[in-house]
């Protein structure tokens, strides 16, 4: 067992980065460590996709010295998936934060349950 970790180091890393992140997702009461939490998830998931796509001795797929057997080069398609899902990434994480922004300048605090409780009294006082 402990061969086997220790050969699947990349693998073990991503499944703690996802595993931490998403018990910061579901535990979390503060808004921006619940974001904190999704791009630590995010990152294990880049992190596995990456190792399962790299195969040691073969080359990126650019066709040199006119090999073109396909068993010489690597997939390039999961490099083409993280560099999508970093950009996804990026885009969900600027929009959250905004949201947050607002969220903290009409209720001064980033604790949901303090948010939820002055969203039901604004709701209350209509």
């Amino acid at each position: 067992m402990a061969g086997t970790l220790l050969a699947n180091y990349e693998e073990a890393a991503a499944i703690l980065l996802f595993g931490i992140g998403f018990t910061m997702l579901l535990f979390q009461k503060n808004l921006f460590k619940k974001l904190i939490g999704l791009n630590i998830m995010d990152t294990g998931v880049f992190l596995f996709l990456a190792s399962m796509g790299y195969i040691a001795g073969r080359k990126a797929p650019i066709v040199t010295d006119g090999v073109t057997d396909t068993a010489a080069y690597i997939n390039p398609v999961p490099a083409g998936l993280v560099l999508t899902g970093i950009v996804v990434s990026v885009s969900v994480t600027a929009v959250m934060l905004a949201l947050t922004v607002r969220l903290y300048r009409r209720y001064h605090t980033l604790e949901l349950d303090e948010i939820y409780i002055l969203s039901r009294h604004q709701l209350e006082d209509r």
